[in-house]
């Protein structure tokens, strides 16, 4: 039972939300823009009305796993929350459907984190937000704003499953970001709204 559902966790979160989205329009997002699977680029070339179902699909996708699997399990518990949970963000990132190329798995550790810390979710959310509009980088917010959500559970929670599930999305999240990172150092990141050149 407990493995159907860790493969039924990596399944939806490998549903490849922005690129169907953007097949139903004739366009491929691995052909264009950045070339990422993900809300943000859906942005880029199709416009929020298409990037804001991407996203919360996205988050859903997280959510999910993470917050109803866990009732169906034979012993409900937080670490198969935490594995439900960390099993869709794996198949958001390298989904089995798109070659294991996807995403970089921000709104669906936003949706599992969302199922496990609210609180800090939301911190977090309003540190990326205030960033995005404030600079313009989606990056720079998303790489700031995923350890602010792991200082937040460490400050809320404490030591705890929870808390060593964050740090560890929090690293692979910036590590996902680290080709974003070295265009923000020299200064050639493009800003919100534009049209990304490389991914």
């Amino acid at each position: 039972m407990m493995i159907l559902l860790l493969l039924a966790a990596y399944l939806m979160g490998s549903t490849p939300t922005s690129y169907v989205a953007g097949r139903l329009r004739g366009v491929d997002l691995r052909r264009e823009g950045s070339g990422n699977l993900g809300a943000t680029n859906a942005y880029r070339v199709l416009g929020w009305r298409v990037a804001l179902p991407v996203m919360l699909i996205d988050m859903a996708k997280g959510w999910v796993p993470a917050s109803i699997f866990p009732s169906w399990a034979d012993s409900p518990s937080v670490w198969w929350a935490l594995a439900f949970g960390a099993a869709a963000i794996v198949g958001h990132v390298y989904p089995v459907w798109m070659r294991f190329r996807g995403g970089k798995g921000v709104a669906t550790s936003a949706g599992v984190m969302l199922a496990l810390a609210p609180v800090a979710v939301l911190l977090g959310l309003a540190v990326w937000i205030a960033l995005v509009w404030s600079t313009g980088y989606v990056s720079l917010g998303s790489i700031v704003a995923a350890p602010t959500v792991a200082i937040a559970v460490a400050v809320l929670s404490g030591n705890g499953p929870v808390l060593w599930l964050t740090i560890a999305v929090a690293a692979f999240i910036v590590y996902a970001h680290r080709s974003n990172i070295h265009r923000l150092l020299a200064g050639q990141e493009n800003r919100f709204g534009r049209k990304t050149r490389t991914s």
